[in-house]
């Protein structure tokens, strides 16, 4: 009964927030201060860990098909494919949950406890409205532009281990880069980091907006957020897996 409780409470707040905004102009300026939040601050810890990530699996695909009868491409095709299809999307979307959810479920939580919340309530002001959708709109337009980086930058570090280790020529790597490449693998990696992105955002803001006690619940709201955000899209990738790609 409390789960239930809690979805229809979710869905309610989901309605406030993506109600008309009594502001454009203030909605946009809102929107360009999350999108620097959520979205490029998040640079430096996706740009690193693509960058190992990408020359980790090309060492480890290398050694693990160490045979005369494979051609050495491969390499560059698994390291292709590894990104576009799962690591780019849904295990950026992980880290990202870590790292943006927990900001906007404690941003969202000091706002409630220290009654912010409860002050733009009183000035007639739609809080749900006003503090949740900018993050929603940055998220989903800019955390495609992530998982495109980390495409890219997963590439380059599976290219710099070809040169620096010496796993395969980086002619071989180019080449498998570019063998069968399909165009719509992005379109998948793009329209899931869009669904993560709306579930990052919702969930975590949920959790922020009902904080109820100080700055301890404040810490274990961000938590629950975190943690349901990360099921959640383990959940997502595996639906959106099944209907996109049949």
């Amino acid at each position: 009964m409390h789960l239930l409780t809690q979805i229809g409470t979710y869905f309610l707040l989901m309605k406030r927030s993506f109600s008309r905004p009594e502001k454009y102009s203030v909605l946009y300026l809102q929107t360009m201060r999350e999108i620097e939040k959520v979205g490029i601050n998040s640079f430096p810890i996706v740009v690193i860990v693509s960058l190992f990530v990408g020359a980790v699996i090309t060492i480890q695909t290398n050694f693990n098909i160490e045979n005369p009868l494979f051609p050495r491409y491969i390499v560059g095709v698994t390291v292709r494919d590894s990104l576009l299809l799962e690591f780019s999307s849904t295990m950026v979307a992980l880290i990202l949950a870590g790292k943006v959810g927990s900001s906007i479920a404690s941003e969202l939580g000091m706002m409630r406890v220290t009654e912010q919340i409860d002050a733009l309530e009183v000035m007639g002001i739609n809080s749900a409205s006003y503090l949740i959708l900018p993050k929603i709109i940055a998220a989903v337009l800019f955390f495609p532009i992530l998982c495109l980086l980390s495409i890219i930058i997963g590439l380059v570090g599976g290219y710099l281990s070809c040169i620096w280790a010496n796993v395969i020529p980086p002619s071989e790597y180019i080449y498998g880069i570019q063998y069968a490449f399909y165009p719509y693998y992005i379109s998948y990696a793009l329209t899931k980091m869009a669904f993560y992105a709306l579930i990052i955002t919702t969930v975590s803001s949920y959790f922020g907006y009902y904080v109820q006690g100080g700055a301890v619940e404040v810490g274990k709201s961000s938590t629950r957020a975190v943690v349901q955000s990360s099921v959640l899209i383990l959940l997502a990738n595996l639906i959106l897996t099944r209907t996109i790609l049949q």
